[in-house]
This record gives C-alpha cells, structure tokens and sequence, in this order.
C-alpha cells in the first residue's frame, strides 16, 4: 500500500520507505496524537519523535531492533505521556529545546538549538527552531538525497493553517518563525509530517499564507 499518512488511534502504522530512512507513523491517544519512528535502513538505528501516549504500542513499534533517542517536538502534555516509560524500557536518550526540555517529565540528555542536527543511524535531521507555540518548539527537517524534503513540525504547522497561539505577539513570532524558516527555505513538494491529524505539503498551504496572516490564527 502507498504511503497516505492518513492514521487512526487504534489503528495501524503507515510506513513510508524512503532510499535512506524508513517512516512509521502512529496515532495514539485520546488527543490523536501522531508519533513518527525514524529508522535508518542503512544502520537499523531508530528514533522516535514524539512519544506521545500509548507506550505499549510504541514499543511495539519500535520492536526488539532499539531505540537510539526520543525527540519531544515541545512541551505540551500530550506530546510526553508516554516519555517516561518509553526511555525506561528502551534507554534511549531524550533530546528537546532547551526553552521546553524543563517541562518534560525527564530530563533532557541532548539539548538542541535552531541549527542544530541530530542522527538517525547515517542519516541526519536539521533542528527548525519555532517560537510561538511554545518557547521551545522546534520541526525536524530531513532532505532525501533521492528525493524532496520531509519536515516534522510538532504543533507549530498543519494542513490549514500555524499551532494554536494565546496572545498576538506569539502568533506573529510563530507565522514569521514558519515563513522565514520554512516556506522560504524549502519547496513546496516538502512534506509537512504535523503532531495531529492528516499530512500536507508547503505547496498545498502556501497559497493561503495571506489569509493565515490576515485571520491572525
């Protein structure tokens, strides 16, 4: 079956196999929260971005291959329910923003910064700063070498519109973090891989960057 992105809590993974990097994508939880496991299909090392809710089921996902890091997108409760009991059982390092990780139910082993990349086995992912969701959001950004670009975004960016903001002031540091460190720096057939709900691509939502703007939401 191609890859659709289209999960439901209860459900099974998509898997999207890339030349270098394998995807798996899991709903769980009563928020449908999406948790991605990045496998290197060179090395066999996993991430997880985002261990959500369920730690069952992300263990079982994960599976008896390991899991080399857990990265939290951001702080909010629904992003790390299961954190805790997934670096128990697996000892995988945990790795956050700086401006989040004292949120978290377990410290963070790995801060990063805007800028900074993180591995997957031989493969690489580029640290996307956000400030409005949260101080500490961050997207992960990985570039196909035999493909387009797939990017992570957490709460910060869904097919519709940027993460929910509670003042004018974070809503305009987060369309201005999303314009100028996303849709400015990738192409429009990036995939967008978001916390909740359904995928998209830039180019499907960068037509409505006006209206974003305009609506302030």
């Amino acid at each position: 079956m191609p890859y659709t992105g289209d999960t439901h809590v209860g459900g099974p993974a998509d898997v999207r196999e890339l030349s270098e990097l394998t995807i798996s994508k899991l709903a769980v939880g009563p928020m449908d929260n999406n948790a991605y496991l990045l496998r290197c299909r060179r090395t066999g090392e996993a991430m997880l971005i985002d261990a959500a809710d369920e730690a069952d089921r992300l263990l079982d996902l994960v599976g008896s291959d390991g899991l080399a890091r857990v990265i939290t997108t951001h702080r909010h409760q629904d992003h790390w329910r299961a954190l805790a009991e997934v670096v128990g059982a697996t000892g995988a390092r945990t790795v956050a923003h700086p401006a989040d990780a004292g949120e978290l139910p377990v410290s963070t082993d790995e801060p990063v910064e805007h800028g900074d990349t993180v591995p997957v086995g031989a493969c690489t992912l580029s640290v996307i700063h956000l400030r409005g969701h949260t101080p500490g959001s961050i997207a992960l950004r990985y570039d196909d070498p035999e493909g387009h670009t797939h990017l992570f975004t957490g709460d910060s960016l869904f097919p519709g519109g940027v993460g929910k903001t509670w003042s004018d002031a974070d809503f305009r540091s987060l369309i201005a973090d999303v314009e100028a460190r996303i849709f400015d720096q990738c192409a429009d057939d990036t995939w967008v891989y978001p916390g909740h709900g359904r995928d998209t691509t830039l180019g499907a939502e960068r037509p409505s960057l006006p209206e974003w703007h305009a609506r302030g939401w």
